[in-house]
């Protein structure tokens, strides 16, 4: 049985290293696109970034700092990779079932909020995909006001 996705939440983008680029592509993205930085975006040690809202679901999630990050499990297995993040149901049962198929897939935990549980994991041509709790994110807007 496949994993059942609920919705697209966020798409990580790499940024060069360098406030300037940082700041370059938080007004492109406001001044341009017209979207906003969501302001509670917590310090990740050692990845500076920004989170951009698009909409009532989802954002883009701005990520800088050297590469391999300070988080990295391995090569190829560094969530500030570029990637697109899904939300699940049951992050529990989403990787009792990857495990039952089979599929490679790495963990990170408690980088964005101390429950926090990031599955991540490469399809067939190495773009990453990550895969995360459904209520434990920001990229909802409903999850942006607490």
């Amino acid at each position: 049985m496949a994993i059942e996705i609920l919705e697209i939440h966020h798409t990580g983008v790499r940024i060069d290293t360098g406030a300037k680029k940082l700041s370059d592509m938080e007004l492109f993205y406001k001044d341009v696109l017209g979207l906003e930085r969501d302001q509670k975006r917590p310090t990740i040690p050692g990845i500076p970034g920004a989170w951009i809202n698009v909409g009532e679901v989802g954002q883009i999630h701005l990520i800088g700092g050297d590469q391999p990050s300070p988080v990295a499990k391995g090569p190829g297995e560094d969530p500030t990779r570029p990637h697109v993040a899904f939300a699940v149901r049951d992050i529990v049962a989403t990787r009792k079932e990857l495990e039952r198929m089979g599929v490679h897939y790495w963990v990170i935990e408690g980088l964005t909020s101390p429950d926090s549980t990031q599955v991540f994991m490469n399809d067939p041509c190495g773009n990453m995909v990550e895969l995360h709790q459904f209520d434990k994110c920001r990229c909802r807007a409903a999850n942006r006001a607490a």
